[in-house]
């Protein structure tokens, strides 16, 4: 533990001590600098265009001009009304015309954008500095510049891969980094059903939501989520690990010496997984309804006198989704397992039989150690993935039984994620759906990182080498 509060500290300490060093950098390169230099710090690329190295100052002076351009004709207007997030409200005047007021959503989109910008342009001011520092110590050490025609053909053979990265980062940000930091904003909003842009505004309200969110008042969210959390991390762990076991036993048995038409039943399991899954979910949904296919046949048979409430009785519509979801998941392990089994070495086995091992020994100290290794990466992943299981349960129950208890359109059987599918879609209250977002992510990462490290791949990498 100490060794790890150290190691953190010595981190921090790098992390201002990088600071300060850039800084001093950044005050040298101006001190010392000459006319070129100095002036680059207002009008960037203006050291490069001087030194002739043209594709190199006209880049940085192309980005400036835009940077400005955007500030000044698009983006401060939206900055500035960053912290109100809008005053004047759209309506109709004394004349019968429509006003048009200020759109919150849009000032929180793009003052975040604008402020993201600027951040931005803060790195590439300091790439500027750092430029004409080599540039300048370059010169000083008698060393010749690159052309232009280097600069150029660099982008295609040393620095390829950051002309290759290039399209997909923006990509990434554009389309995931940024909807992640926006959602992450709305949550300290109060973006609700009585407060939708254009026509009404919404405002900051600080760490309101999060508090509703764990409040087990009359209001509150608290009960709500937590019986929701509660049953997300039961279902990941049944969904994750019944499937697991079944799927590994299923596949030692086809594998097991002597069994006929392995070749057939592989097959078979193949073709369940051909079949979408969203029609298989709706198929078997219909299946057990109460005037299904089921209910319908065990009645006339005499079996049961009532429909059996599959779907609207809580506990027995949570051990049918977590049935049905075994039955839906099995055909995967069970292909993924046997690529595994058949690569353990036959000698293991041999050994063992020689030692006067059993079969459940066998399985506890060679078969099951050996795909805990293999497969542990896959199981986690599994699992996190069954945190966010939204197909299974949507289409199956729909979230139901309801019930009048739990707040936000919640139902027996939803995971924070239907959850909040239902407070977006439903109930449009974006704030308390992007808190929730926040606590799925938060849950995610959290079971994530810890169970990492405990995974024999990694507290034993070379154990199986």
């Amino acid at each position: 533990m100490k060794d790890n509060k150290k190691s953190a500290g010595s981190k921090i300490a790098g992390f201002f001590k990088w600071i300060g060093n850039d800084i001093k950098e950044i005050g040298v390169t101006f001190k010392d600098g000459d006319w070129k230099t100095r002036l680059s710090f207002v009008i960037m690329g203006f050291g490069p265009l001087m030194r002739k190295l043209y594709a190199r100052g006209i880049a940085f002076l192309t980005l400036e001009i835009l940077f400005f351009y955007y500030l000044f004709s698009f983006g401060l207007g939206y900055l500035v009304k960053f912290g109100t997030l809008g005053t004047q409200e759209s309506g109709w005047s004394d004349t019968g015309l429509r006003v048009y007021g200020d759109n919150s959503f849009l000032i929180l989109l793009y003052g975040l954008l604008t402020i993201i910008i600027i951040v931005g342009f803060i790195f590439l001011w300091r790439m500027n500095v750092h430029e004409n520092y080599r540039e300048e110590q370059t010169i000083k050490q008698g060393h010749q510049l690159k052309t232009n025609r280097q600069d150029l053909h660099s982008l295609l053979d040393s620095n390829f891969d950051k002309t290759l990265l290039a399209l997909p980062v923006l990509g990434i940000f554009v389309f995931t980094v940024l909807p992640i930091i926006f959602m992450i904003c709305v949550s300290f909003t109060n973006y609700d059903y009585n407060h939708q842009a254009p026509t009404r505004l919404f405002t900051w309200v600080g760490l309101k939501n999060f508090k509703e969110l764990v409040s087990f008042g009359s209001a509150g969210f608290g009960s709500t989520f937590f019986k929701v959390l509660i049953w997300t991390l039961v279902w990941a762990l049944f969904a994750t690990f019944l499937n697991y076991f079944l799927g590994m036993a299923v596949a030692i048995l086809i594998n097991k010496k002597g069994i006929k038409f392995k070749k057939l039943w592989r097959t078979i399991l193949v073709m369940t997984i051909a079949v979408p899954q969203f029609v298989s979910l709706l198929y078997v949904s219909k299946m057990f309804a109460n005037d299904g296919l089921i209910n319908s046949y065990l009645m006339k048979w005499g079996v049961i006198d009532n429909a059996i409430p599959f779907w609207t009785n809580p506990m027995l519509a949570r051990i049918t989704i977590i049935v049905i979801n075994v039955w839906v998941g099995i055909p995967y392990l069970v292909l993924i397992t046997t690529g595994i089994l058949m690569n353990i070495p036959e000698d293991l086995y041999e050994s063992a039989r020689i030692d006067g091992a059993n079969a459940w020994q066998m399985f506890r100290k060679i078969t099951l150690p050996y795909m805990l290794f293999v497969t542990g990466p896959y199981l986690l992943t599994s699992y996190t993935g069954n945190l966010n299981n939204f197909n299974i349960i949507y289409l199956l129950s729909g979230g139901g039984p309801q019930n009048i208890k739990m707040v936000g359109g919640a139902g027996n059987t939803d995971l924070l994620v239907t959850w909040l599918y239902k407070m977006t879609v439903n109930d449009t209250n974006y704030c308390m759906a992007a808190v929730i977002g926040i606590m799925v992510f938060v849950v995610t990462a959290v079971i994530s990182l810890v169970v990492y490290g405990f995974l024999p791949s990694v507290k034993d990498e070379e154990g199986f080498q």
